[in-house]
């Protein structure tokens, strides 16, 4: 997920831009900012989402401060739905960031198994598509009932576990890996993504 500068039809004033903006973000539920307020001895913002503490770098910024033009204000944005922060420069230009690049940067535990589940949903309804196997006969090597069974088919729907997406996904004639990377945030080795690879 990369970090840019929103255009105008992204910003507060556009409710429409903003929800196709939140749909380029890949992950559960959307989840609330309590609090936000810059570090400037951290060069960082610090956040409180959900009870925790999180950090957002200012190197990450699409608008990044300088030593001339600092961060003059930082508010959780309330005509983005409380699911973003909105930040304004000495020279009064301003941006926002979602929630969800700050649990993506952070590595949120939760967040990471909602984009496990997204990916793994996405790759079941293609597989689905490729399948000879017919719905009926799905849904009786799974053991499931039907509603289940298309609930699991909703990249949306996020009370399902990553055990039932690999069932399914073996069914449908697949071979899953689960690879396990270690990735560095502010220097320190951190568990980084797990991916489905078929072969």
């Amino acid at each position: 997920m990369g970090y840019r500068e929103l255009e105008s039809d992204e910003r507060p004033g556009n409710r429409k831009g903003y929800e196709a903006l939140k749909r380029t973000f890949v992950g559960g539920p959307f989840m609330k900012i309590d609090k936000v307020s810059p570090n400037n001895r951290k060069k960082a913002f610090e956040l409180v989402v959900d009870g925790k503490t999180l950090l957002f770098p200012f190197m990450l910024l699409r608008l990044k401060p300088e030593a001339r033009n600092r961060i003059k204000k930082a508010f959780v944005d309330p005509e983005l739905g409380n699911e973003a922060f909105t930040y304004r420069l000495d020279d009064g230009r301003e941006d926002s960031v979602h929630v969800d690049e700050v649990l993506e940067y952070n590595k949120d535990p939760n967040y990471m198994r909602d984009i496990l589940l997204y990916r793994l949903t996405l790759e079941v309804q293609e597989r689905l598509k490729e399948s000879r196997l017919s719905r009926r006969e799905i849904i009786r090597r799974l053991g499931t009932s039907a509603s289940q069974f298309y609930r699991l088919l909703d990249q949306t729907y996020y009370e399902k576990s990553v055990d039932q997406m690999l069932a399914l996904l073996t069914v449908l004639g697949c071979r899953v890996n689960v690879t396990i990377e270690h990735n560095k945030i502010d220097g320190k080795a951190d568990l980084g993504s797990q991916k489905a690879v078929n072969p």
